[in-house]
């Protein structure tokens, strides 16, 4: 991984920030800290990519509170403990007013004690596991309920499926997410223990030899098999590739990803991935008119006519539009003002509905089940009736379905137990830390 720092601060024509009496005349800074290189650089990429248009779309808009914005870019490496020393660069040496980054959880959680200590704001734009809520993170990716769950819940009542391989990365995003799942199929489900088949690769794993041939074992004992894939990063490349070496396709073993979307598909032969599913609140294929003027944008932005959107993209577009909206509400950038204004604000979403900020820091979002075409794109085959709250404790998790979090005054509570009605007091801070040390 690498590990050196690639600070690119990036003009818009305005120059860089006057004298400090100046500054809240001068650009309004938006740090981007997304991994530009190493294993989640096929991911992470497109997100600094997008930011940049869309900063430069508001700023021919006329800027924010009258003044430009201008784009802070750093590339930690896919090297988590550079996210921390990222984003207090960010927060503490280019003084950004807000934060836009990270993929994995493991990132998320580094990065969380150093937002919460300087008071910064960060926006999430990946589905996560959930365990988690920070006064100072949005979180505008799904959370287990407006992911994880409806997909298997797919599985089983549309595609009768009873036996589950929860494949993953090893690190805390998918063995959450795979806790949270095990305990749903088999309590609420009733799903058997030795229906259940765990496997766990390191990033960037490209042997998929053994394991798939694991699965295609697991999945011949008579009962509907699929793979839930909490898979990161370019490890979903030789995964799929070997799914198509050994002949497993979707007629035999579906597999339902989480981290897969139009960008990871692209570039590879999706001809024999062809009914195989992702699980997301957003595919480029949905046709509205407002996810076509987004697409026309990013291809145009890009200058390539096959360039792909996906959902982290569309949690950014919401994510960033929501940061603007509470900007203006408060009509300032300070932290304090724009995280108490930002609870309620609603904008839309690309799909032709609404999402809005929840109390508890995440919002509200349809989930869409898709089926990856020959062209690598998804064909909607199942969506929610309507919108869905990101529930950040999970109810299927002892310990968890006690808790909310609400960051309105005077409760501000990231942990609040309903039955005994107190608040935890731990930060969420506190409790990344205790992840990242096991």
């Amino acid at each position: 991984m690498r590990n050196s720092t690639l600070a690119l601060a990036i003009g818009t024509g305005l120059g860089l920030a006057g004298p400090a009496s100046a500054q809240d005349q001068g650009p309004i800074k938006v740090g981007i800290l997304h991994s530009l290189s190493g294993t989640m650089a096929i991911s992470e990429t497109v997100l600094k990519d997008e930011m940049l248009m869309l900063i430069e779309q508001q700023n021919e808009r006329g800027g924010l509170l009258g003044r430009q914005l201008q784009p802070v870019v750093v590339d930690p490496g896919s090297n988590w403990p550079m996210y921390a020393e990222q984003a207090r660069q960010l927060l503490a040496q280019d003084q950004v007013d807000v934060i836009f980054g990270a993929w994995t959880s493991v990132s998320r959680k580094a990065m969380l004690p150093v937002v919460e200590e300087l008071n910064g704001l960060l926006f999430y734009p990946v589905q996560y596991e959930g365990e988690e809520s920070s006064q100072n993170v949005f979180y505008t990716g799904a959370a287990p309920n407006q992911q994880a769950i409806p997909a298997v819940d797919y599985l089983i009542d549309e595609l009768g499926i009873e036996r589950f391989v929860l494949a993953g990365t090893d690190y805390v995003y998918p063995r959450t997410a795979n806790r949270i799942l095990e305990a749903y199929l088999k309590d609420e489900r009733g799903i058997a223990d030795e229906d259940i088949m765990i496997n766990y690769t390191p990033f960037g794993h490209s042997d998929w030899q053994n394991i798939v041939a694991q699965i295609q074992q697991f999945g011949s004992q008579g009962k509907p098999t699929a793979v839930v894939s909490t898979i990161n990063g370019d490890a979903n490349v030789p995964f799929y590739l070997e799914l198509a070496n050994q002949g497993v396709d979707a007629s035999d073993i579906p597999v339902i990803a989480f981290s897969v979307g139009e960008q990871e598909l692209s570039g590879i032969d999706t001809g024999p991935l062809v009914g195989h599913l992702a699980a997301w609140n957003y595919f480029q294929s949905i046709d509205t008119d407002a996810n076509a003027e987004f697409v026309d944008a990013w291809q145009a932005y890009t200058q390539d006519d096959a360039a792909v959107t996906n959902d982290p993209m569309e949690a950014h577009y919401i994510g960033f539009n929501m940061w603007l909206e509470a900007v203006r509400k408060a009509g300032t950038t300070d932290v304090d003002a724009v995280k108490e204004a930002i609870i309620g604000v609603t904008v839309p979403n690309l799909s032709g509905g609404y999402a809005a900020m929840m109390p508890n820091h995440h919002i509200t979002k349809p989930v869409f089940i898709g089926e990856i075409q020959d062209d690598g794109q998804f064909q909607v085959v199942w969506e929610t009736p309507s919108t869905v709250a990101g529930d950040e404790w999970s109810d299927f998790l002892p310990g968890s379905r006690d808790l909310i979090s609400d960051w309105r005054a005077p409760l501000r509570c990231g942990n609040l137990n309903v039955q005994t009605m107190s608040c935890g007091g731990s930060t969420a801070a506190q409790e990344a830390e205790a992840a990242l040390a096991e």
